[in-house]
């Protein structure tokens, strides 16, 4: 018969086994390479997107918090997705999350899509540019009105077109 110590190892052995296949189940682009319309090689996406863009967009990276400075951009106009220029999130929706990274509280129509991510052994859920699913960051239940979400991104997967928002 298992005493304490023994069953509380083996059950600390499975909760870290399930996190970790949760977190190793693959690429998401690898899953859902027919949804996406905008779709490339690895290589042509490393070319296009350079070595930060391309591990936050395709391998699911963070950057540095205040590292972007589409942290500190204020003037009107789109933040889009710098891997296929999918317009994202309009500057109307931008505040200050004081968090380090560029903060929105809602994204423009059909622009990005969500899925549950487990990485960090709990459930968050991940944001997706619709069109060539780039990982964009993770939206969080703490944002401002109206929505009361915070979609907090990567500023390195994204680039700024100034104008009308």
């Amino acid at each position: 018969m298992p005493d304490r110590r023994q069953f509380l190892s083996a059950a600390s052995v499975g909760v870290i086994g399930l996190a970790m296949l949760g977190a190793c189940g693959g690429s998401d682009e690898a899953r859902a390479a027919g949804r996406y319309p905008v779709r490339m090689s690895e290589e042509q996406w490393r070319r296009k997107l350079g070595p930060q863009a391309f591990a936050v967009l395709r391998k699911a990276a963070t950057e540095r918090p205040y590292s972007s400075p589409l942290n500190d951009e204020h003037r009107a106009g789109i933040f889009a997705c710098k891997g296929c220029d999918n317009h994202l999130y309009s500057s109307n929706t931008k505040f200050d999350s004081h968090t380090g990274w560029p903060s929105f509280w809602a994204p423009l129509p059909h622009a990005i899509l969500t899925k549950t991510d487990r990485s960090l052994l709990l459930a968050r859920t991940e944001v997706h540019c619709a069109r060539c699913g780039g990982h964009l960051g993770h939206v969080f239940d703490d944002g401002p009105p109206p929505t009361g979400k915070r979609y907090c991104m990567n500023g390195v997967a994204m680039v700024f077109h100034p104008g009308k928002a």
